[in-house]
């Protein structure tokens, strides 16, 4: 469907009466995998979600569909992320915002724990959710959304959702830990784009992305060349490949530090923009972020259990 047509069937639905809120379940849709979970996480049974953006789906060039248009103007409630991650849907959210409740639960965020975005000066860093003590930030504001659309469910929101940000606690001191058993040298993590950087920061990791923080970047032959420099002369063993990214870029920088003679692996997949399938451990957001810390400590020289924090992850080490 053409943006022309989108944005007449768009203004044509945003312009329907809201419905009535009778029923019981109360109708979520979220953009991201990671909304999503927080939003059945601590919604419960109370709750129906509708992630729009699945496994491999990348948000930052991620276009609402006609599909997609429907279920929002339907919804009671819309989460989307905000921070410029859905950069092309937000003249839609904006729309949306005047007869519908739309929120964006990362905006909630306290600005001075945000890092600068390396394309836009008045814009922040979206990966919030690579840090778990930051994601609880995003969560409590899904909590307020929910307590605000449901005020009579609210006792039963602060239970689910104080449950789950003690899980964030543990998944938190689990990183902490397993991270922490990677060698002071090895402390570099290369990928393919700048999706790590609060992940950087909390645990004492260099991070390198061929990219910057949005994939619409593009990654251009300087950019790899000087990253080929680098892994050739830290000695670098290891980088990462992104679900949701392409792996083109990443293929060059092997092959240009293996045309200077060094070899370099790739450590493992990472879920940077996207969680893992539906129905599996690493299809939430908790999987998700035990997966990419098994993974990066792991390959980066420390020891950590092959199946993760609780011994779930769907493929050992």
């Amino acid at each position: 469907m053409h943006r022309r047509q989108i944005l007449a069937a768009m203004t044509a639905m945003i312009a329907l009466p809201i419905r009535a809120q009778a029923q019981s379940v109360l109708q979520v849709v979220a953009t991201t995998g990671m909304i999503a979970d927080a939003a059945r996480q601590v919604g419960g049974d109370l709750v129906e979600v509708n992630g729009l953006m699945g496994p491999g789906v990348d948000p930052h060039s991620y276009r609402q569909t006609r599909s997609d248009i429907v279920s929002m103007t339907r919804a009671d409630l819309v989460l989307w992320h905000g921070l410029y991650l859905e950069a092309q849907m937000e003249e839609f959210f904006a729309k949306l915002g005047r007869n519908r409740n739309v929120v964006a639960v990362a905006e909630a965020i306290d600005k001075t724990r945000l890092r600068g975005h390396d394309d836009y000066a008045d814009k922040f860093d979206p990966h919030v959710w690579m840090v778990p003590t930051l994601w609880s930030e995003v969560v409590r504001e899904v909590q307020r959304a929910l307590t605000e659309a449901r005020p009579g469910q609210a006792g039963t929101f602060a239970a689910n959702a104080e449950a789950h940000l003690a899980e964030l606690e543990r998944l938190q001191t689990y990183a902490e830990n397993a991270l922490s058993g990677v060698p002071d040298g090895r402390r570099v993590l290369v990928t393919a784009h700048d999706a790590f950087g609060y992940f950087g920061a909390e645990y004492g990791f260099e991070v390198l992305g061929i990219q910057g923080i949005s994939t619409q970047s593009e990654a251009g032959l300087n950019r790899i060349g000087e990253l080929v420099d680098l892994l050739v002369e830290r000695e670098i063993g290891a980088v990462f490949v992104e679900s949701s990214v392409s792996d083109r870029s990443m293929r060059a920088l092997i092959e240009g530090a293996a045309a200077r003679g060094h070899d370099v692996r790739v450590g493992g997949e990472l879920f940077s923009d996207a969680m893992g399938a539906a129905g599996t451990y690493e299809g939430t957001y908790i999987g998700m972020i035990d997966h990419n810390v098994t993974v990066i400590a792991s390959a980066l020289g420390a020891e950590v259990p092959p199946r993760g924090m609780h011994g779930k992850l769907s493929a050992g080490l």
